[in-house]
């Protein structure tokens, strides 16, 4: 299985993937183009499994640990990350609420990864 760290670099640098794409779309895509409907379908799909393999891994590390991050913010920051990847390519919300959810994410993964630092330090 790969550890929690790993996982979390790889959600952290797909999240400013997802940035990059937003902020060179032109505009909105056409929400009835099928043929964009199945690229989003197809590309999109390994990030979601990627999302959902650190939803997992993350949720076992904050259970029953003394940790800064709690439950509730590891299933916020899964379904922001969700909403990232569609956001970078639909680019149907506005540029500040987009980096409001990029800030979230990268603000809870790091503080995930600070609380796995300590823990690894202190074994």
């Amino acid at each position: 299985m790969t550890d929690l760290y790993e996982l979390t670099i790889q959600v952290k640098d797909l999240v400013e993937e997802l940035r990059i794409r937003y902020e060179a779309q032109e505009g909105p895509a056409d929400r009835n183009d099928h043929d964009f409907f199945q690229k989003v379908k197809t590309e999109s799909a390994p990030m979601f499994q990627l999302n959902d393999q650190w939803l997992e891994t993350a949720e076992e590390f904050v259970k029953d640990k003394r940790v800064n991050v709690h439950p509730n913010q590891v299933k916020s920051t899964h379904e922001n990350v969700e909403l990232l990847i569609l956001h970078s390519y639909y680019i149907d919300v506005k540029k500040k609420r987009f980096n409001e959810l990029n800030h979230s994410v990268h603000y809870v993964m790091d503080m995930l990864l600070n609380d796995w630092n300590h823990i690894k330090r202190d074994h």
